[in-house]
């Protein structure tokens, strides 16, 4: 009787076909590669667009977005959603105009109130999903719809400035202060605006937090499990509502610079910000090939949209095509993110 060979065992950390690793590193940097490609476009057709002013421009013009996309990015890591930062943000904006223009308040007072406002609104939505196990799309879309109405009942609908009639039929007199303006138009260190570094600071704070901490960590294991997670040990419902927290916070934040940008309380401000900062937070899945939620990644995509939104802008786009290439060029670098290379099973 004579042996029969068997087979060899499949190796499953065999190094790639040469193919697959190249598909594998295009999936990788297929986000940098789009974004080279849309720059050195723009570039060649409009020589303007690389200038360093419209370089800061265009991070000044993401630098809201990007601070929501933040926000939205921490939710979706504890495997939640938040649809309330555009309405947050929007109120934020009307909040902090309410509060200097009728109530006479300074920088000093009306910053600290206006991101107390979002924390609060936080910690609402935080009841209505983890107390009330309201799920979080149908809660913060609730929420979004409630501030949006009440932003408007103070001043019966009207945009805030110096001068506003109050439906009591008063004239609010206040203005806006100097310091507060400086938030959103000041620039330091060879003309980069401040909003830019703000948004710096909160993409490495929650950088750290989320990659780099203990908490970051339970927050993804909470995301991929939260019944494993809260059986670890871990305090699920504490962490679900701190970053809740965090992102209606950031949304008030990225209301305060809106309001310091334009100087007025503007009823139709935060009008797209939802929906640009959900983008965001979604091609940050694909950047690197990382697949999950993550603070840089959201960073990227929101540069990505600036870029592409503020190069048709410049070449002259009717405004009526721009949301069309937007997503036709969104729609492509996902795919190529997530189709290109897998393996059949």
């Amino acid at each position: 009787m004579t042996d029969t060979p068997i087979a060899a065992p499949l190796r499953h950390d065999a190094p790639p076909a040469p193919a697959a690793a190249v598909f594998a590193t295009i999936r990788r940097g297929a986000i940098f590669l789009l974004l080279a490609i849309l720059f050195a476009g723009f570039t060649l057709a409009e020589p303007a667009f690389a200038n360093f002013a419209n370089l800061m421009s265009v991070l000044q013009a993401v630098s809201v977005v990007a601070i929501l996309g933040a926000g939205i990015t921490v939710t979706l890591a504890v495997g939640g959603f938040d649809l309330s930062v555009g309405a947050v943000a929007a109120s934020s904006v009307m909040a902090a105009s309410y509060a200097m223009v009728v109530w006479h308040l300074d920088v000093w007072a009306t910053v600290p109130l206006v991101l107390a406002f979002g924390a609060l609104v936080g910690l609402a939505n935080a009841f209505l999903i983890i107390r009330l196990r309201v799920p979080d799309l149908l809660a913060t879309l609730a929420t979004n719809f409630l501030l949006t109405g009440l932003q408007l009942i103070p001043t019966a609908g009207r945009s805030i400035a110096t001068g506003l009639i109050l439906p009591d039929g008063s004239s609010a007199n206040g203005k806006f202060d100097p310091a507060f303006l400086g938030i959103g138009r000041a620039q330091i260190f060879g003309g980069v605006p401040l909003p830019v570094l703000l948004m710096l600071a909160v993409a490495v704070v929650l950088h750290v937090l989320t990659e780099h901490t203990r908490h970051g960590r339970l927050f993804y294991a909470i995301g991929g499990n939260e019944t494993a997670a809260r059986l670890a040990g871990a305090a699920t419902r504490r962490l679900r509502l701190s970053a809740y927290v965090i992102s209606a916070t950031l949304a008030s934040l990225g209301g305060v610079i809106v309001a310091a940008r334009v100087g007025r309380g503007d009823v139709s401000s935060g009008a797209s910000l939802l929906l640009d900062s959900v983008a965001a937070a979604l091609i940050g899945f694909a950047v690197l090939d990382r697949r999950r939620p993550n603070v840089l990644g959201t960073i990227v995509g929101a540069i990505f949209v600036g870029v592409l939104l503020n190069g048709l802008t410049m070449l002259n786009a009717p405004y009526y095509t721009q949301d069309f290439v937007k997503g036709a060029v969104l729609v492509g670098a996902l795919s190529v993110t997530y189709g290109l290379g897998r393996r059949r099973l």
